[in-house]
């Protein structure tokens, strides 16, 4: 069941975000280089999507970087921040340091800005 704003506020407030698991809400592209887009709709309610004809693409793309992309691949429903930490951590070393702020920060951003949903917030 759907959390409305104000129970998802609290269970944020609470929760250390190193235990939460990210689902993404959003497609993505590889390019040849292994760097993420991150395709995100124009118009997220269909209704407003249907009426408005475009001749634009139906998603504006969110390029990521490569510690950013890294993230994005491994999130998969299952895995918690702190184990994306760890992964990251072994395969990229110093390129993440401070691992669990910086991954944690992105994470909080990407949330803030709709790309992405806790598990523990559905």
């Amino acid at each position: 069941m759907a959390k409305n704003f104000f129970q998802r506020r609290k269970i944020l407030r609470k929760a250390n975000v190193l235990d939460m698991t990210p689902v993404r809400s959003d497609q993505h592209e590889i390019n040849n280089e292994g760097r993420v887009a991150v395709l995100v709709p124009r118009f997220r309610n269909p209704k407003i999507a249907a009426f408005i004809i475009s001749r634009k693409p139906k998603h504006f793309r969110i390029k990521l970087d490569e510690v950013g992309s890294a993230v994005w691949l491994r999130i998969d429903g299952q895995a918690t921040v702190k184990d994306i930490c760890i992964d990251l951590r072994a395969e990229l070393a110093e390129k993440v340091e401070p691992a669990e702020e910086r991954i944690s920060n992105f994470l909080m951003h990407l949330y803030e800005q709709r790309y992405l949903n806790f598990k523990e917030l559905l």
